[in-house]
């Protein structure tokens, strides 16, 4: 499973991961910075995080271009020096006023701008190394692979800003307000990290930093020819999967706005048992009841699984005293438990991630089993199973909110110390099956631009696939404004609708879309 792959890819994955970690460790705490910064309404603080949003997904498609002429390589160094300011700009403590408006501003554009260069290019550079033909085979591997990996970043990304924010109150003092800089200044250091990552092993893929990809001691790829109808036809294709793209991202970075949302009104504030060792709001090594529990889930997924798939007796025994500390520590954990936490709405954000890395081992290892029996699905339709699978995530909180009133009554009862909450495990769970839609939709639509864009668009239709993104997630804001107009379950019902809606469209096209991926 993660055998025969090119060296470059643990590089640039490992790159990614530095500033993925940085972007989520933002955006965990960003819709409440606007809330407790600057007093904005939800409606207004949902309008701008999707603003930018868009925007940061949008300019890809620019950065795509300019790497199409100038290189990717430059276009990513480029990008991740302008993110630094950005976020350097965001760590300032300037208050509520205009000015600290005006750089809030300023510091977004600079983000958006930075990972317009950064992100899209990084994955071109990937795509480029399984262009050899002895890797080509492994190429949704691959892409699985380095999805998997940056989502280590973005595991930690909540506990990280909402454990500085912590630290700071409780030590010296910091308002709550200002609390959110440290959280920023905590991205700034991750770029530092990703940045020495990068030109640290940049050897291992500078080879695919041009159109046609030549590693030392192999034979040059050739650049594959395509008729002016032949690329006509792929680039309508990808289209019409970017079409689907809008609407999945649409409902999933609803994580960042209703979810969040109902996260902070409807759920339990307090959590105790089992489930308390995985939503302390600390970020510390020694607390029994954090981030790292969640990594023992983890290695505890990866033990079993390398039980049965190492070659090596040694493999196995490995594997074994892997899942026996693993489990041991969270079994010692759970029984030693005692009282509650105090359960806070971006802490939810970090399962996603956790469930990232959990469960791409697992989806790998289903689909490779269906290719050796000749029955694994092509791209697009797993993509058109990640539709169904993502609507089926929002039936959860649908059957979750039955019973529940409005937001706006919710916050009357909330007020009056007499609303009903809901156990966390509603969301979980939610963002359980959400992730598996995930992992059918992103990495395998990432590589299926890889795979079909044609040659002399690889930069742009790559940032295409950004662009798709990014109109997504400028739709997000409104499930954002029905909030407060109308009951819980018509918000659940219209995510479950689109994606219904977008299932049956991507299924519609199949053939069309399979026979340009041959």
């Amino acid at each position: 499973m993660f055998e025969g792959h090119p060296k470059g890819l643990w590089a640039l994955a490992l790159a990614n991961t530095g500033e993925r970690f940085g972007y989520y460790t933002m955006l965990a705490v960003f819709l409440f910075f606007l809330q407790d910064n600057f007093g904005f309404s939800m409606g207004t603080s949902s309008t701008i995080q999707a603003i930018f949003l868009g925007v940061v997904y949008f300019v890809p498609l620019f950065g795509g271009m300019l790497a199409d002429k100038f290189g990717f390589g430059k276009m990513v160094t480029i990008g991740i020096l302008v993110m630094f300011l950005g976020y350097f700009l965001l760590a300032l403590p300037l208050g509520a006023g205009t000015v600290a408006l005006g750089v809030m501003a300023l510091a977004l554009l600079f983000v958006c701008v930075g990972t317009g260069l950064f992100k899209g290019n990084l994955q071109v550079l990937v795509g480029n190394l399984y262009d050899e033909p002895k890797y080509a085979a492994k190429r949704d591997e691959g892409f699985s692979i380095f999805y998997m990996a940056i989502n280590i970043g973005s595991m930690f990304a909540a506990a990280a800003a909402l454990g500085i924010m912590a630290w700071m109150q409780a030590e010296y003092g910091v308002s709550k307000a200002d609390s959110y800089h440290f959280a920023f200044a905590v991205a700034c250091v991750s770029l530092i990290v990703s940045i020495i990552i990068y030109y640290a092993f940049r050897s291992t893929f500078a080879h695919a930093d041009r159109a046609k990809v030549a590693a030392k001691g192999a034979t040059e790829v050739v650049e594959e020819q395509l008729t002016p109808a032949q690329t006509k036809e792929r680039i309508i294709c990808l289209c019409l999967v970017f079409a689907v793209v809008i609407f999945f991202w649409m409902a999933f970075h609803q994580n960042g706005i209703t979810m969040n949302q109902f996260a902070r009104e409807y759920t339990a504030t307090s959590e105790s048992g089992f489930m308390s060792l995985f939503l302390s709001k600390s970020f510390s090594f020694a607390d029994t009841r954090s981030i790292w529990n969640l990594v023992c889930v983890i290695l505890v997924v990866y033990g079993v699984l390398n039980i049965f798939q190492s070659k090596t007796m040694k493999g196995k025994l490995i594997a074994a005293a892997l899942f026996v500390a693993a489990g041991g520590v969270l079994v010692y954990r759970a029984m030693t438990v005692e009282g509650s936490v105090q359960v806070e709405a971006p802490i939810f954000q970090q399962f996603n991630p956790c469930f990232v890395v959990a469960l791409t081992p697992i989806i790998m290892l289903v689909f490779s089993a269906l290719a050796k029996k000749g029955k694994e699905p092509s791209s697009p339709m797993k993509i058109g199973l990640g539709m169904l699978v993502a609507a089926s995530a929002f039936v959860i909180l649908l059957v979750g909110s039955m019973g529940l009133v409005s937001p706006v009554e919710q916050k009357v009862a909330l007020e009056a110390g007499t609303a009903t909450l809901v156990s966390p495990n509603w969301l979980i769970s939610t963002y359980l099956v959400l992730t598996v839609a995930e992992l059918l939709l992103s990495p395998i639509g990432i590589s299926f631009v890889s795979k079909v864009a044609p040659p002399k668009y690889k930069g742009m239709m790559m940032g295409g696939w950004f662009v798709a993104t990014a109109i997504g997630n400028f739709l997000i804001s409104i499930p954002g404004m029905l909030w407060d107009k109308t009951e819980l379950y018509v918000v659940w019902g219209v995510l479950i609708a689109i994606c219904l809606v977008s299932a049956i469209f991507i299924f519609s096209i199949l053939k069309r879309l399979e026979k340009v991926a041959k």
